[in-house]
């Protein structure tokens, strides 16, 4: 497919695009705001010094993003950064964590006029796109612009792999546009190269997942938590990133384990704000005694769900458990971050359904740190294990600590590749 018939056909698909926009508002009314960025109007203004451009879609690549922003930052206090998100939850993470010290707004979608009024106005010095948001017409103007773009953490499943083949010619003119890859994995390095990116601009640099860190304030906020009468003493799990069609397999397992261990709290915290009201109908119906984060209801010694309507708190459920469970994993969405239960000193489960963590997960299954699951008894068998056995829990922490710590040291491997691009004349 060549570019000008994937614009022509994005045109044409233009007002389905706004009306999925307007769809989507009625349970996130955020995504009925700010249309105009979306088409590459601004009305903040463009820093004195040229900023460095850091495209991260959505929560999950904000928050990887986050050890590499503060090398950046470290290494040049003084270098203005924008950073764009294509997501509401996104946009909201942004703003938590830097506040005022960044610019932000929404990325232009792919059109070539929304493009070039968002660099025209902007005029950044450099690119840096957070995984695998490659957007063929942002990728074409960025080289007619000379602009530097780093594919930072780069993730590329099989399957994806798989459709960018399948774009052939388009495909090979946007990897024209990109000047490294730092891959997470030899895996994805290997599937870049097979599309036709050069090999000296693809580089293994390991996953920026590795180098989380868990500050003070979340630890905190958990010790808060435990001190509350309806938490003390307890086991307690959390069910994390939950998607549609997992919760009601959640809750099933947390019944079976409640027949084993009756005082276990189940934190049951959805992916998407939207279907926080959805989830907590659902408990109602399961009959399952609840509170909700977003109202400050109280746990009580009855509470058998607690739902985490909350954002940006994930780290501090998990800072409180001694089990977690990763969603989208029992469904066939991809999967999510394992490593940050671990990185708690957390053991994790997750679903078969991981191929956007296969590398990583992979070798953590490999040395006994991670356990998959396929259905609501797995589960419930699973977590009954690890709540009851000391022996067991520690073991398989102790096997994630290790695979953490050989991993760690990605924010400066990708530093070392970021650097030139920003020093170019």
């Amino acid at each position: 497919m060549p570019r000008w018939l994937y614009t022509l056909i994005l045109r044409f698909v233009f007002p389905l695009i706004w009306l999925r926009l307007w769809l989507r508002g009625r349970q996130s009314p955020q995504y009925r705001l700010r249309w105009r960025e979306r088409m590459g109007y601004t009305l903040q203004a463009r820093p004195v010094r040229q900023p460095l451009w850091i495209h991260a879609v959505s929560v999950g690549e904000t928050l990887a993003a986050q050890p590499l922003i503060a090398a950046i930052r470290q290494l040049d206090p003084d270098l203005p950064l924008l950073i764009t998100s294509m997501t509401p939850t996104g946009s909201e993470r942004v703003r938590a964590i830097w506040g005022d010290a960044v610019s932000h707004v929404y990325a232009p979608y792919d059109y070539p006029g929304a493009v070039a009024r968002f660099l025209r106005h902007w005029q950044p010095c450099a690119l840096v796109v957070m995984e695998t948001e490659l957007w063929p017409n942002t990728l074409a103007a960025a080289k007619a612009q000379r602009l530097p773009v780093l594919l930072a953490n780069a993730r590329l499943s099989e399957r994806s792999a798989r459709g960018y083949r399948k774009a052939g010619a388009l495909t090979r003119e946007l990897l024209t546009a990109i000047s490294v890859v730092a891959a997470q994995d030899a895996a994805t390095a290997e599937r870049f190269r097979a599309l036709g990116m050069p090999d000296e601009r693809v580089v293994v640099t390991g996953s920026l997942k590795f180098d989380l860190s868990i500050t003070p304030a979340q630890v905190a906020l958990a010790q808060t938590w435990r001190a509350q009468p309806g938490l003390q003493d307890r086991p307690i799990w959390v069910a994390a990133s939950t998607h549609a069609g997992e919760d009601a397999l959640m809750l099933a397992a947390h019944a079976q384990l409640r027949q084993q261990l009756p005082t276990t709290l189940l934190i049951l915290v959805p992916r998407h704000p939207e279907r926080f009201d959805a989830v907590a109908q659902q408990i109602q119906a399961a009959g399952q005694c609840s509170a909700r984060r977003s109202r400050d209801e109280p746990i009580l010694p009855n509470t058998s769900v607690w739902l985490g309507d909350s954002m940006g708190e994930l780290l501090s459920y998990l800072a409180l458990t001694q089990a977690a469970f990763v969603g989208g994993s029992l469904v066939p969405t991809g999967g999510h971050n394992v490593l940050e239960p671990l990185a708690l000193g957390v053991p994790v489960l997750t679903g078969p359904h991981d191929f956007n963590f296969a590398t990583i997960n992979a070798e953590l299954r490999a040395v006994g740190a991670l356990q998959t699951v396929h259905d609501a008894t797995e589960l419930a068998n699973a977590l009954a294990r690890l709540l009851t056995n000391a022996d067991a829990r520690q073991e398989q922490i102790s096997a994630g600590q290790a695979v953490l710590d050989a991993n760690r040291g990605a924010v400066s491997r990708q530093m070392a590749v970021l650097t030139p691009l920003l020093l170019r004349p």
